[in-house]
């Protein structure tokens, strides 16, 4: 199938709004996977350093039903807004750059994709990251106060600016940026498997098989994508949520973990229909407005 023209004027403006947009969908209607997911990984730490009793909620499914029926529905989406605000700098940059990469400075080349793609879709994600590292903390700390209001603990953060300028007060403009590096990381190797993934599994059906470049094309790439994600993400996304949430001292430096070098299931629950939600309305916006599929 041919590519579709290029018939945006602006054509970098309109990648990365339609890769923020397409996050934005993706975030919402995964939101609260990504809630209990962090929730799991928080629980596990603390359960394993005994340091509280024991919690009340086991697994994905337990905790989701906790947090519907003692702190309520809406709460399933608490921390949404630094998500949206993070997935409009991460997303939109890493896509946008990642096929300025690909196009431009790697050069497109339909049989050596694969080591163009690996350079490519690391840096991209990288950069991302750091760009919105800042909106990435304050969204895994707000996940966590209506767990801190049931145990009776003041609450740390009231809302998305007041928490930004706690944090600035405490640790300064560099404590905007604490527990990048695991974060960083992760974002490169979800990337790889994400972007690389998506692109190699794309291409190769249109080029060895009958299907189209349409939603079952896009659907099973993105389907591919996520578990690759997941698998390659996981063990940087646990040590990345856990030192996000740490208590700090009054430098802003970390109380139990330093570095990155101090669960599967949950977090590809999570990326799975994140990956297919935001693939799927990706190409088709792109369509719509007369841009070439990715």
């Amino acid at each position: 199938m041919s590519p579709v023209q290029e018939n945006s004027r602006w054509p970098r403006v309109s990648k990365f709004t339609l890769s923020a947009c397409a996050a934005t969908l993706a975030e919402l209607v995964t939101f609260p996977l990504d809630l209990t997911k962090t929730r799991l990984q928080i629980s596990e730490s603390e359960r394993h350093c005994g340091s509280v009793q024991p919690p009340k909620h086991r697994g994905m499914l337990s905790i989701a039903l906790g947090i519907v029926r003692e702190e309520g529905p809406l709460k399933l989406w608490q921390g949404v807004t630094p998500a949206i605000y993070r997935h409009i700098l991460y997303s939109g940059g890493r896509m946008l750059a990642y096929e300025q990469l690909r196009e431009s400075v790697l050069g497109r080349s339909e049989d050596g994709i694969f080591p163009k793609a690996v350079i490519g879709s690391m840096i991209s994600g990288a950069l991302g990251q750091f760009i919105a590292s800042p909106t990435d903390l304050v969204k895994v700390q707000m996940q966590m106060e209506g767990r801190r209001c049931l145990e009776g603990k003041p609450p740390r953060i009231h809302g998305v600016y007041r928490a930004f300028t706690k944090i600035i007060a405490e640790g300064g403009i560099r404590g905007l940026w604490a527990g990048w590096v695991p974060s960083v990381q992760r974002a490169a190797l979800v990337n790889l498997g994400d972007l690389l993934t998506y692109d190699t599994v794309k291409h190769f059906l249109l080029r060895n098989t009958s299907i189209p470049d349409n939603s079952i094309c896009h659907g099973l790439a993105s389907i591919c994508s996520g578990l690759v994600a997941a698998i390659m993400g996981t063990p940087a996304d646990v040590v990345k949520t856990r030192v996000m949430n740490q208590p700090r001292d009054s430098n802003g430096r970390g109380l139990l973990y330093k570095s990155s070098t101090d669960r599967f299931l949950p977090t590809w629950f999570r990326m799975a229909p994140w990956s297919l939600t935001f693939w799927l309305t990706f190409e088709q916006m792109r369509r719509a407005i007369g841009i070439s599929s990715f």
